[in-house]
């Protein structure tokens, strides 16, 4: 691993990306940050407070000024599940080393997720977890310089398949 990337993790709300992030970073003796836990300090109340009190797009501009801020060096960074929304957020993790989705396949993520609106997971009216992943995979894709598939693997096969495609 080169010494002055990061490695930055997407993909959806339940993917694993703050457990793996924990996993990898120790594997490759970097060190971890997750961005959701960044915004609830510096703003002072969870996610789920911010987006009832402050609304969608208001989170995702926090969401993305603490993304901005990041400058960092040897770091996993698990960013939260709407990143991908801020096209200058996601430029700057480009900017920063290397980003990989963990792809998640949905009924997956349906089983490991019961409780959407505790979570902050931004949701608009209406909206189910069908319709973020709908919405969300092309942003994914789009973005990541790697994609893990997760499906039908265990932790410890996550973080060497990434290690594997990163050196």
């Amino acid at each position: 691993m080169a010494p002055s990337v990061n490695i930055s993790l997407i993909g959806m709300p339940g993917a694993g990306k703050s457990t793996i992030g924990v996993l990898l970073a120790k594997a490759i003796s970097w060190n971890f940050v997750d961005i959701d836990l960044l915004i609830q300090v510096a703003e002072e109340r969870t996610l789920q407070e911010i987006i009832r009190s402050e609304g969608i797009e208001r989170f995702i501009r926090i969401e993305q000024r603490h993304t901005l801020i990041m400058d960092r060096r040897q770091h996993v960074i698990a960013t939260g599940g709407s990143v991908v929304y801020g096209a200058a957020a996601m430029e700057h993790l480009r900017s920063l080393g290397t980003i990989v989705h963990l792809d998640v396949p949905l009924p997956t993520l349906e089983n490991r997720l019961e409780n959407l609106n505790g979570r902050g997971v931004i949701m608009g009216p209406g909206q189910t977890l069908h319709g973020i992943f709908q919405q969300r995979q092309p942003l994914y894709q789009h973005y990541a310089d790697v994609t893990i598939d997760c499906a039908n693997r265990t932790q410890d096969e996550i973080v060497d398949g990434i290690i594997a495609r990163l050196t």
